[in-house]
């Protein structure tokens, strides 16, 4: 924990400066991605938590040893974007289309006697469509826009008028796409009752949840890492 945290800084703030504190507020069902611009203070008051109980989990991470590769915080915005490109967008095209056929199947199989299962593959194909358009935002119009600026600032040059007009209408729409997302995830874990396997069906239901959960862990670091690292410091440009 950062000496500056207090009750007052963000959950985004806080696990920007270090990364390993997402695993506390991850322990106490705390949304730091979408949920980040929220004041821990209010975060423990609307979810009955001791504030001090987490700040001190919260000095018990910064007392283990640091892993100088997840200080992404002091990553250049060029490597920063690659690396949410090579790694979360990645992840997403080679999985969404499998995630959606799984639960489409599971859908059709089980939907008699769990129906929340009809509910959530409704839900993920819309999160798998809407993610292909996001992905393309991102990748050809806001991404390019960002290393353009960054490019110019570092050669003392003066950043392009479209570009800054690109960031800044970009950040407003992919900010709340991202809110949209995360709701329909928290969504599908609510009716999944947090991805609970029941027992009387098969093996690709099973493999369905346990990719639903991994897909819900790979979005909440992609999008941390956007909202919380790379959408401040494009802001700030």
């Amino acid at each position: 924990m950062q000496k500056s945290t207090t009750g007052k800084s963000t959950i985004g703030e806080i696990v920007a400066a270090d990364f390993r504190t997402a695993t506390v507020f991850e322990n106490h069902g705390i949304d730091f991605c979408c949920g980040g611009r929220v004041a821990l203070e209010t975060t423990c008051a609307e979810k009955g938590l001791e504030l001090a109980t987490i700040l001190s989990e919260l000095e018990a991470v910064d007392n283990e040893p640091a892993d100088r590769s997840q200080n992404y915080s002091s990553w250049a915005l060029p490597f920063l974007i690659d690396y949410i490109v090579n790694t979360h967008h990645a992840y997403l095209k080679e999985n969404d289309e499998q995630i959606a056929a799984y639960t489409r199947k599971i859908a059709d199989v089980h939907g008699g006697h769990h129906p929340e299962v009809i509910q959530i593959s409704a839900i993920f194909d819309k999160i798998a469509a809407d993610m292909t358009i996001h992905l393309i935002e991102e990748e050809d119009v806001f991404f390019p826009a960002v290393k353009r600026v960054k490019a110019a600032r570092i050669a003392g040059l003066t950043a392009n008028a479209n570009d800054l007009e690109t960031i800044r209408a970009s950040l407003l729409t992919l900010h709340r796409e991202h809110d949209a997302i995360g709701d329909a995830i928290h969504t599908i874990r609510n009716l999944s009752q947090d991805y609970t396997i029941p027992g009387d069906v098969c093996n690709t239901f099973v493999v369905t949840y346990k990719k639903l959960k991994e897909f819900e862990d790979d979005l909440h670091k992609h999008v941390h890492l956007e909202n919380n690292i790379l959408f401040q410091k494009a802001a700030e440009m």
